[in-house]
């Protein structure tokens, strides 16, 4: 309690000056230029403050495990830059995968094992101003700590974006979560201090008061009491399931007809389902430049998106980072991002995945800016693209930002709606939960995600031999399944509201190989 409310303080103090002092373009600039030519002293500078002089540190073990002292990777580093040094540092076991990452498993190396504490990955070297959790993305939430140094790093690199698409005159909204999800007050944070007002705040939560949530609550009321006292003005949520997108696509029509349609940030899904219903109730909302994560950016999603005459700029992100991609405005692909290369150090692996079915250019990620909430030292993620240096001549390229990466997808993992089931959890759904339940064998259940319309689906394919199966208590089961996951109430609820599971009664799908996966990704059906 102690520490929590010293961390109220904190925040309280701190959320002053950061209101108070909004950031200009040639601050931006400056910022985001330091940083981007200091990168290998900041690397150095992480390691050797946040690790070699961090008995807890996990990665302290793997190094001295290796042999590895402070002053071999500083030497490394002078020979071979940050990136040619994790990759020398990866081939020696200097490498976390997922799953130890999450704790769901212990760390372990040839002649080493052993089990992270709960904070051990946590940045020690942050001043906590605020602690959420995630939304369940990447298996589970996660308690992750932020500071308000982060945010006006991530809101100099939001200029740019802003610059690069023409959007930064507004009007914004968004329709985001609230505490303890960190993703919609950030972006409130964030445009605030480039001195945005933000007009609407719809979310797929209630705030809630109950005592395990009271923290979060007074975080966002005095947030947003705070902003108004200060004349940086944030809106108060409002409760907008995402089974009434009409609201939404309401707000957008109205600011069109104003002759100044919106920039709006969401999820990709959410997007996608607001055009949808302005189509159905003959809303214009033309014009409305949507920005949108947490899902696969996908030329079915494009189609509907655009069909409506709005546009979307693609934003790649994790809670335990932050920003990590801004949408190129000369993209190559249609979820082409520029990588922070100032906050993030991106190597890749190839590494074979869906039991061998696919060998993809696995992405491995490491802090570079002392103020991201993890501390990550070639921490393996299970996303893949397409890694590449290129000049785009747009404003965030201009910036600095010359690496781009396109074609993000995951491996092992649902994500559909903005949340996410790992394939760990997968097996014991299909394998276990579903068996015991309906009966029948483990292969007899399988998830299959797939796109309709630009809309994400889920389906539970229960094989006919199982016999018959009350649709409606299936569904029941496999919510049920997600709560006791860290997170998983949020998952839950954005999936009904989304309407996104389903069961479809067939024989499970099978790879080449004649393998079956508790999570088969329908390709062809993709972007239809």
């Amino acid at each position: 309690m102690l520490d929590g409310i010293k961390m109220a303080a904190r925040y309280a103090w701190g959320l002053n000056g950061y209101l108070l002092n909004t950031l200009t373009p040639a601050e931006c600039r400056l910022m985001i230029g330091e940083q981007l030519m200091s990168r290998e002293q900041s690397f150095l500078s992480i390691v050797e403050r946040g690790i070699y002089s961090n008995p807890k540190s996990p990665y302290l073990r793997l190094l001295k495990h290796a042999g590895i002292e402070f002053g071999d990777l500083a030497a490394l580093v002078r020979e071979s830059g940050v990136e040619g040094s994790l990759e020398r540092l990866y081939d020696a076991g200097i490498h976390v995968r997922l799953d130890e990452f999450k704790r769901r498993i212990p760390v372990s190396r040839p002649g080493l094992e052993f089990a992270p504490g709960p904070h051990d990955f946590d940045n020690p070297l942050l001043s906590a101003q605020y602690s959420s959790r995630t939304s369940g993305s990447r298996g589970g939430a996660t308690r992750v700590i932020m500071d308000l140094d982060l945010l006006e790093h991530d809101a100099a690199c939001h200029h740019f974006m802003l610059e690069a698409f023409g959007v930064g005159g507004g009007p914004f909204g968004i329709w985001r979560e609230v505490p303890p999800v960190t993703t919609g007050m950030n972006i409130l944070l964030r445009l605030t201090k480039l001195g945005k007002r933000v007009e609407k705040w719809f979310s797929t939560s209630r705030v809630s008061v109950s005592p395990g949530s009271l923290q979060f609550a007074f975080f966002t009321y005095y947030t947003v009491l705070a902003s108004r006292i200060l004349r940086r003005p944030i809106p108060a949520p409002e409760y907008a399931p995402l089974d009434n997108a009409a609201e939404a696509a309401r707000w957008l029509a109205g600011k069109k007809s104003e002759g100044t349609p919106a920039f709006f940030d969401t999820q990709a899904s959410a997007a996608v389902k607001v055009c949808i219903a302005a189509a159905e109730e003959g809303l214009d909302i033309s014009g409305t430049c949507f920005c949108i994560g947490g899902e696969p950016y996908t030329k079915g999603k494009a189609d509907v998106i655009t069909g409506a005459g709005c546009r979307a700029i693609p934003r790649y992100s994790m809670a335990e980072l932050g920003n990590i991609g801004m949408g190129c405005a000369a993209p190559g692909e249609l979820d082409d991002v520029h990588l922070l290369t100032d906050k993030i150090a991106v190597i890749q692996r190839r590494k074979q995945v869906g039991g061998g079915e696919l060998d993809v250019g696995a992405l491995v990620y490491t802090t570079i800016l002392p103020s991201s909430p993890k501390l990550m030292l070639n921490v393996e993620s299970d996303d893949y693209g397409v890694l590449e240096d290129r000049s785009c001549g747009c404003a965030v390229g201009e910036a600095g930002f010359t690496k781009h990466l396109s074609g993000i997808r995951s491996y092992e993992k649902l994500t559909s709606g903005g949340v996410t089931f790992l394939g760990t959890e997968l097996l014991r759904l299909v394998e276990e939960v579903l068996p015991q339940r309906f009966g029948g064998h483990p292969t007899d259940y399988q998830l299959a995600e797939e796109e309709e319309g630009g809309l994400p689906k889920v389906n539970i394919v229960i094989s006919p031999r199982v016999g018959e199966v009350d649709e409606g208590i299936v569904l029941n089961t496999v919510y049920r399944a997600l709560l006791p996951y860290p997170g998983g109430d949020v998952m839950s609820e954005r999936w009904q509201q989304g309407s996104m599971l389903r069961v479809v009664r067939r024989e499970p799908y099978t790879t080449a190989s004649a393998k079956i996966l508790p999570l088969h990704i329908l390709k062809g059906k993709r972007g239809s």
